[in-house]
């Protein structure tokens, strides 16, 4: 196979698992503190299994450690609140809508970070994506009820998208100290350790500590859990991975922000979500889509013109 067709179908795979994680999120049926622990305890027990992980942190700085270990709880809060909003509103494709957001708090965050100016256009298209959450919100409040609390999940999808974008800043500023591999091992270990201090002091009735399996009684939790932290997270990072180095930084990051597109057709292929949620809502994520290609697409021609 052609090198860039093969990394052109590695990076799509590893999208579209991607988009998948909101609908194992959906299926787990237990709470997203419980389901985020366990996600990051096996993933990072995978992660330091591999013998290029210990060699590429034998030389870190304490410094990059402490880095990478703060960016791990942004990472674990960016997820929690992620799960959070699909469990609150029981709906992976209005999650995966706020999560479109990102890129409106890329470009506000970026340069306060990064210490460079504002890109007035960014922050313009940012109105976009405020119109087509608002546009998202106002139809699924009328259609809310006791069970399905679609606002308070719009305002943590929100959050979650803010915390997206704040992680992928952070590691692509400091993504040159160490490999790719042993940043995220880290930063799994440390939304690990963090979790596993908090899991037990909020537990409740309800915890699971290991997940069930019982076909019988039609529970699959371990193996939903087991897709989640070792096909969406370990083989994803190797699909990824192989993939950046045959293709350009625009066309990764095109495809990379398909991701909610392909979530949002599973949730409404799988659970049929489009049934509850209504042509307004696809109306209002159409919107803050059309603001990440078009950021997308100015990011390509400014990148080529210079």
């Amino acid at each position: 196979m052609n090198p860039r067709i093969k990394a052109l179908t590695f990076l799509h795979i590893a999208v579209f698992l991607w988009g998948f994680t909101a609908i194992l999120g959906k299926l787990i049926s237990y709470n997203s503190l419980n389901l985020v622990w366990h996600r990051m305890l096996i993933t990072a027990a995978v992660y330091f299994c591999i013998p290029a992980v210990w060699r590429g942190i034998s030389g870190l700085l304490r410094k990059d450690w402490l880095i990478f270990l703060g960016i791990g709880v942004i990472v674990a809060l960016h997820w929690l609140t992620f799960y959070g909003s699909i469990k609150l509103g029981n709906s992976a494709s209005v999650t995966l809508a706020c999560l479109g957001s990102a890129s409106f708090f890329s470009a506000v965050l970026d340069p306060l970070v990064n210490r460079k100016p504002f890109r007035i256009r960014e922050l313009l298209l940012g109105l976009l994506v405020i119109a087509g959450i608002l546009i998202v919100n106002n139809t699924l409040s009328s259609s809310s009820n006791g069970q399905t609390h679609y606002t308070a999940a719009i305002l943590t999808g929100i959050v979650s998208a803010l915390l997206a974008a704040l992680f992928t800043i952070l590691n692509k500023r400091y993504i040159t100290r160490a490999s790719s591999l042993s940043i995220s091992a880290i930063e799994m270990l440390s939304g690990a350790v963090l979790l596993s201090v908090v899991f037990p002091l909020m537990a409740d009735s309800n915890a699971t500590w290991i997940p069930e399996f019982d076909l019988q009684k039609g529970q699959y939790d371990l193996l939903w859990i087991l897709m989640l932290a070792l096909v969406c997270t370990n083989l994803t990072f190797y699909l990824g991975t192989h993939a950046l180095k045959e293709l350009s930084a625009f066309t990764a990051n095109l495809s990379i922000n398909l991701e909610p597109v392909y979530g949002i057709l599973l949730g409404a292929f799988i659970f049929h979500e489009h049934d509850a949620l209504g042509v307004q809502f696809y109306f209002g994520a159409a919107l803050i889509l059309t603001s990440v290609f078009i950021q997308s697409f100015l990011e390509f021609r400014h990148r080529k013109k210079n």
